[in-house]
């Protein structure tokens, strides 16, 4: 039988890219081979296949022999997903006022999954023992929404890296006012990658009792997992995944992207590389004069400001987001596939627009 013919076109040029975010960049080959590799024939749905149960394997060669996979489409749905598992209905959530849970899930921590976050303004993204301490009280209020989880983000919404030291501090403090710890690690890899420490260091050797595993930001096509690492902390993700409309009929599909990134050392290449190109256009970017690099440039992230204009015709020839409009502030990330050309380039761009 002859391949049916499609009438599908590229409607975009691949040569072009931007610093807006890692989410632009597309999947990585490995990650596509891995795709059509498990295409064909017929696989038990919702995660009875072959897929999902191999990446349990590997899963657990990462985190730890007691660690269980959840496959889910995004990691919103990841993040919603993991924090319902730790709270009760009257539960809540402490978060630093920079988390994405906070300010880029539209509400769905607090609208789908009927929790309460309580924010606490940090320097650099990062929670503190001290920090924490400013929302967790009220344990026996019933006026009060009760402190339950503290999570926190490796790498934080602004570039920054929390040390392994750092974490156990958090976990160890929110462990002994009987709270348990969530790590959004939709970037892990890129933290682990800077930090050159394996993933389990920065998660369950330090007393996180569970994981949102980003993927899609690190080459895959889609689908990120929630990760039980304290199976005597959390509770019923299963039913909870399907109820937030996170789980997959075809599963498979998911798993053996996350199993192409995490089964060898694809994630930690993927990460490298787009932190040294963070690196070398924060290397770029300081010779500029006028421009002022924010926050220290620890993984894939770099944070600048400069004339709001300059931002505005900059965004004109490379996509990127500002991060405070009124500041001038911005962000530029950089990707798996960010080459040198496209850092130079943009750095010779930001050059051109700053002496105009």
């Amino acid at each position: 039988m002859n391949p049916p013919k499609t009438d599908a076109r590229r409607h975009h040029d691949p040569a072009v890219r931007g610093f807006a975010s890692d989410n632009y960049a597309g999947a990585h080959p490995e990650v596509l081979a891995a795709l059509a590799l498990a295409n064909g024939g017929h696989q038990v749905a919702y995660g009875e296949d072959a897929y999902t149960e191999n990446l349990q394997r590997v899963i657990r060669g990462h985190f730890g022999p007691t660690a269980e996979a959840y496959p889910v489409f995004n990691g919103t749905g990841a993040n919603v997903v993991a924090l319902q598992a730790v709270t009760d209905r009257w539960g809540a959530v402490i978060c630093a006022e920079s988390a994405h849970i906070h300010v880029d899930e539209c509400g769905a921590p607090e609208r789908v999954g009927g929790l309460k976050l309580l924010t606490v303004p940090t320097p650099d993204g990062k929670l503190t023992p001290e920090l924490i301490d400013r929302q967790a009280y009220g344990w026996d209020d019933e006026h009060r929404a009760m402190p339950q989880v503290v999570s926190i983000t490796q790498s934080t919404e602004l570039g920054t890296l929390y040390t392994p030291a750092e974490i156990r501090a958090v976990c160890d403090h929110a462990h002994a006012h009987g709270m348990t710890v969530h790590l959004d690690g939709s970037r892990l890899g890129n933290a682990a990658a800077s930090l050159d420490v394996p993933m389990r260091t920065l998660t369950n050797a330090a007393g996180v009792d569970l994981l949102s595993l980003g993927g899609t930001k690190n080459g895959a096509l889609f689908g990120e997992a929630v990760v039980v690492l304290n199976p005597d902390a959390v509770r019923q993700v299963k039913h909870l995944r399907k109820l937030s409309m996170q789980l997959a009929s075809k599963m498979r599909f998911v798993s053996v992207q996350l199993e192409a990134l995490l089964a060898k050392d694809l994630w930690l290449r993927n990460a490298r590389h787009a932190n040294e190109m963070a690196q070398r256009l924060a290397e770029g970017v300081r010779a500029v004069h006028g421009v002022e690099i924010l926050h220290p440039v620890q993984a894939n992230a770099v944070f600048a400001r400069l004339p709001y204009a300059v931002g505005e015709r900059l965004r004109q020839r490379f996509r990127f987001y500002f991060w405070d409009e009124a500041a001038g502030d911005v962000r530029w990330m950089c990707a798996y596939d960010t080459t040198e050309d496209d850092v130079d380039a943009f750095v010779a761009a930001l050059k051109e627009e700053m002496a105009r």
